[in-house]
Parts: structure tokens; C-alpha cells; sequence
């Protein structure tokens, strides 16, 4: 999805102890990466998201930037990378080949040595032709694109990391909605064509993000086991059974290639995969049910209708991120297989083979004080509790409170009590922070109800050297004993 930070700074939901024990991952399917986003108040140790790659058999990551101490991060680990670069440096890439040259230098090559980074893949722009961006970047992302692979060249490395664009799967489209009639969109037809030449002439591949969810999300009318890959609706097309969207939305994409020329074009799936909160059909349940299918289509190696054998995809994504634009909905902050912690969500076997187990958590993570901020009932003012609300939710992740997600049941009172303490952790659990005119209070007690757990924020990377290491277990035990 588009990536688009807020000002608010949030914490998300905790879901277990940091001392249950995990059992190591099996074998992850060649050609299966993952999303690694950023975007949130207090993300992950660097090192400590690598280990966790390391530790769960994945081996390759697709980033959204070049962030020097992240890149690094991955060096000496043969993860396979790809770089991303922000829409909002195309413009300056697409003017001149030396600034070009100059970000290749510093942010690639820069990499390239013994024990260094496997970089092999360049993102110029991701999904720069989205309907809401309003044209803003349709001039300056070929010539971005044409900049930075010149560069890769001339620095000798172009032969093995090829400069592409991560695009949004509504670059094309089908008006009868069989992928036999499919074609890029109207508005850039012309630009994509000469971007998939391009890609071709370069032997680089089409970044394509598909997302069933979506397609399910927008339209109320979309058969519901459509989405998903264990049968159900069909549709026909030229003697072709399509039974899920993703195979008929890949296979659209290879009829549009195929009709504009570069019908052999490599194909990765950039972005792959299902929420599971801040919406009715965005659970655990469901993306369990939606990742189940769609590793086990990937290792037997079926592919698509129109292009069998091995898929190459990127899980999306790898951790909860709770500072996205909810713009699209508030399910964006909840797309990862990991929460904000590390924590696994359920159990899912990256070999396809059906063994699910929970994933590797993330080591050493630290926590907070055990202490949570909530209503405080004997000082209940109605006029203000309102406000209270809004202010804390305007600058915090309410987002679980949304209609159909996991903190959808409670009474006002929870509602305030969940915002309050949001509003509380994000900011390191400052006793100011739980004022609110007198309305909040902070309490000792685990605050969580029922099924909606009240999260601890995780210490940041600057704080951890502040404390104690006793916290993290104190907190852990605590959320252990009230999961």
C-alpha cells in the first residue's frame, strides 16, 4: 500500500509474554520474501528485526527506503534485499544522471563487499500512479527509473540489481473483469508502456501489488470466498477457470503485458497479504485462512493459469506499523504477521506444508512500566469525556475500536479507557499524559477487557540502556498471566 506517515505518535495491541518459547520456523518456499515498513512510534531494534528474518528461515526483504543503519543492518546475512526509494525523491533522481549516480554510490555500492548487503533489486517510486496521488509523480517516474539504472550500469553493478517501480495493481484493469480483457488504465497507458519496454530492453522485473482484501473491502457486492484460495465461485474466461481474484488479477496483468508487447516480462508480486484488525473481515482468523491457502498454492509451485511454476512474492508485511495513513482504512496499521512487539498473531507454516506452528518471536524486546492509564470513574465529568476522546484518538491508534475489530464491544467506559492509555504509552508513559482534565488515572492492574488487551508500550533503542532489564520481565510475566 501507499506509505504516507501522520504526525500521531500510537502504540498497538500486545498479544503474549515475551517468555513463551517458540519453535524454530520450517524451511520458508523459494521465492517467498517479506515487507519489512517502519512506520511507527517505537519501532523494533534494527538488529533485532534482522535476527527475527534470521531466525524464522526468511531470506528475502523488500524495503521502502534506503535507511542507511537498516541496510546495514542486513549485512553479512544473505537476506536478499530490495531498496526502496520515497515518491518524494523521484523528482530530484529524475532530473540528473549525477544525482543518480550519487544515490547509487552512497546507497548501493556503498554496500557491495565482502560480508556487506545482497542487494539485488532498486524500487524507484512505490505505486506512484495511485488515482490519489493526481498525476503528481506520472512525469518524473520513467525518467527516475531510466536515471537510476544508468547509474547501477555504470557503476558495474547493473547486470545483477536491476532498478524496477513497485506499482499498485490498479495500473491495469479489466472492464468485463476477465483478465482476457485486461489493459493498462487509459490515464497511463502510454507512460507504462514505455516503463514495461523499459523493464524488458533491462531485463528487470514488474513490481505488482495485489491485494484480494481490497477487493473485498471496496465492494460490497465481491463473493467472499473469492478472496481466498479453498473454492467457491468460479469465473470462465477463453476455457480458463479462475476460482480465486488473485490468480485472475495476476493473469490480468499477464494479458496486458502480453498485448503490449513484452508477454515474457518477469513478474514479482511486491505486496501480498491479509489484516487482521481495524476492520469486520481484517482478523487472525481470516488472515489465517488466506495465508494457509496462499502458501500452500505457492509450494506446489502451480502458479497461475497463464503462468505455471514457481511464483516469486513478498509477504506484506512483516510488523504492525501504527503511524500509516488510515486514508484507505483503518486496517492499514494492522497488515503484519508480527504485532508492534514482535509477537506472532497465529500460527502459520512458511513451507506451505500445513505444520503450522507460531513463528519466532522477537528476542530481548523490553516493555514499559506495567502501569496503564484509564477512566477514572469516580471523577466522571460527560461534558468533557467527549472531547477527551477525540483529542486522545486524534493523537494515538484508536484504530481497534473501529466497527467488526477486536476492541469493538466494550462500553464508553472501556472506549475512554483504551484511548486514554493509546494517548499514554506513546508518550513513554508520562504522568502528564494521563491527565485529561482529571478524567484519567493510572493504575497498576492490567487494564486489558476481555478480548481487547491494553498494550505496554516497547522501550526504544535510546531508552534501552535506561533500564533495568527486570522491567521487560516483570511486564512480561503480567501480559503472560492476563493473555
Amino acid at each position: 500500500m501507499a506509505r504516507t506517515g501522520l504526525l500521531a505518535w500510537s502504540c498497538c495491541l500486545i498479544l503474549a509474554s515475551a517468555n513463551v518459547v517458540h519453535v524454530l520456523s520450517s524451511t520458508v518456499i523459494p521465492g517467498v520474501g517479506v515487507n519489512w515498513g517502519t512506520i511507527a512510534s517505537n519501532p523494533l531494534p534494527r538488529n533485532t528485526v534482522t535476527n527475527m528474518l534470521k531466525d524464522n528461515g526468511l531470506n528475502k526483504v523488500k524495503l521502502f527506503d534506503s535507511d542507511s543503519p537498516t541496510v546495514k543492518s542486513l549485512a553479512g546475512t544473505g537476506i536478499e534485499v530490495m531498496v526502496g526509494i520515497p515518491n518524494n525523491q523521484l523528482y530530484i533522481l529524475a532530473g540528473d544522471i549525477e544525482d543518480a549516480e550519487d544515490w547509487v554510490k552512497e546507497n548501493i555500492t556503498a554496500y557491495l563487499h565482502d560480508g556487506g548487503v545482497d542487494i539485488r533489486y532498486v524500487a524507484v517510486g512505490n505505486e506512484p500512479f495511485l488515482s490519489s496521488y493526481n498525476n503528481t509523480f506520472d512525469n518524473i517516474t520513467f525518467p527516475a527509473l531510466q536515471n537510476v539504472q544508468k547509474a547501477l550500469d555504470k557503476a558495474g553493478v547493473g547486470d545483477k540489481i536491476k532498478a524496477t517501480v513497485a506499482l499498485n495493481a490498479d495500473v491495469y484493469e479489466s472492464q468485463s473483469d476477465k483478465p482476457s480483457d485486461g489493459d493498462f488504465r487509459k490515464d497511463i497507458k502510454d507512460l507504462m508502456i514505455q516503463i514495461v519496454k523499459f523493464l524488458h530492453q533491462n531485463k528487470a522485473p514488474f513490481v505488482v501489488n495485489i491485494y484480494p482484501f481490497l477487493s473485498l473491502y471496496q465492494n460490497a457486492g465481491f463473493p467472499f470466498d473469492f478472496a481466498f484460495f479453498d473454492g467457491g465461485r468460479t469465473i470462465s474466461d477463453k476455457n480458463v477457470s479462475y476460482s480465486n481474484v488473485f490468480d485472475a488479477n495476476y493473469d490480468t496483468l499477464v494479458w496486458t503485458l502480453k498485448k503490449n508487447g513484452v508477454d515474457d516480462l518477469k513478474i514479482i508480486v511486491g505486496e501480498v497479504g491479509w489484516p487482521t484488525d481495524g476492520n469486520i473481515n481484517a482478523n487472525n482468523k481470516l488472515a489465517k485462512k488466506f495465508y494457509d491457502g496462499l502458501l500452500k498454492k505457492l509450494v506446489a509451485k502451480k502458479g497461475t493459469p497463464l503462468r505455471p511454476g514457481q511464483l516469486d512474492v513478498y509477504l506484506f508485511s512483516l510488523v504492525d506499523e501504527n503511524q500509516k495513513s488510515i486514508a484507505p482504512g483503518h486496517f492499514e496499521r494492522h497488515w503484519g504477521l508480527f504485532y508492534y512487539d514482535g509477537q506472532p498473531k497465529f500460527p502459520i507454516d512458511l513451507s506451505g506444508k500445513g505444520n503450522d506452528k507460531m513463528l519466532v518471536a522477537a528476542k530481548g524486546v523490553q516493555y514499559m512500566s506495567p502501569q496503564w492509564c484509564v477512566l477514572n470513574e469516580e471523577n466522571k465529568n460527560l461534558t468533557m469525556i467527549a472531547d477527551d476522546l477525540s483529542y486522545a484518538c486524534s493523537m494515538a491508534d484508536c484504530t481497534r475500536l473501529d466497527y467488526g475489530s477486536s476492541c469493538n464491544k466494550m462500553d464508553l467506559d472501556g472506549n475512554v479507557s483504551y484511548a486514554f492509555n493509546m494517548y499514554f504509552q506513546m508518550n513513554g508513559q508520562e504522568e502528564d499524559a494521563c491527565d485529561f482534565n482529571g478524567l484519567g488515572m493510572i493504575v497498576k492492574t492490567n487494564a486489558s477487557r476481555g478480548s481487547c488487551l491494553f498494550p505496554l508500550q516497547i522501550v526504544g533503542a535510546g531508552e534501552r540502556l535506561k533500564l533495568a532489564y527486570g522491567v521487560s520481565i516483570i511486564a512480561g510475566l503480567m501480559l503472560a498471566f492476563f493473555t
